[in-house]
């Protein structure tokens, strides 16, 4: 009696992995097929952020504004700047390819300062080192462009600094031109701005 409910038992578990392989391959596609909605629909949810609309930051539409204290501890606001050319970069101390950019940063500022054009170099604080970190790698680059700290990393978000370096070329009517992910150099900083009123 035992063999022969062992017998069954090991029929019934051969037809069980029969039916699993012949069910699944046709399942495989509908599996493929939710996993790839459900990746789609997190890439959706991402751009659904609290308190931040993600569409209002655009090339052609007006740059949001915001208020942030800078590591001098002035409050300056993005709309303080109106009336002039303005790379609005976001940057951290840890991040190599914003320390190859911050020299050609602050090259173009000194040549460019007096001409209508403003650096304003977002600090994303919340993903930083620390202040002390931050001011170590100011005083080291001879940086003298505004450095506002988005302490709480809600403007690097509004402005999807998601990779950096990542910045904004913004016209003197305040409207966003250009939005360039990675460094920049001096030359492309002088064509970017150039070409804008």
């Amino acid at each position: 009696m035992n063999k022969n409910l062992l017998s069954i038992a090991i029929i019934l578990l051969a037809v069980a992995i029969i039916a699993v392989n012949v069910w699944n391959p046709q399942n495989k596609e509908t599996n493929e097929e939710s996993t790839d909605l459900a990746a789609s629909e997190s890439v959706t949810a991402t751009e659904d952020v609290p308190g931040v609309d993600l569409s209002e930051v655009q090339e052609g539409k007006p740059a949001p504004d915001f208020e942030l204290t800078t590591l001098a501890g002035e409050t300056v606001k993005l709309s303080d700047y109106q009336g002039k050319k303005v790379i609005l970069n976001f940057w951290a101390t840890w991040c190599p390819p914003c320390k190859a950019e911050m020299p050609h940063m602050q090259n173009f500022y000194e040549e460019n300062k007096d001409k209508g054009v403003e650096i304003v170099a977002v600090n994303l604080t919340d993903l930083d080192n620390g202040r002390s970190e931050i001011e170590s790698f100011v005083k080291e680059y001879g940086l003298s462009f505004d450095i506002p700290l988005d302490e709480k990393g809600t403007i690097g978000t509004q402005y999807q600094a998601f990779t950096i370096p990542t910045s904004y070329v913004i016209d003197s009517n305040g409207i966003i031109t250009q939005k360039i992910i990675g460094p920049m150099d001096e030359n492309m900083m002088a064509d970017l701005t150039e070409s804008i009123q």
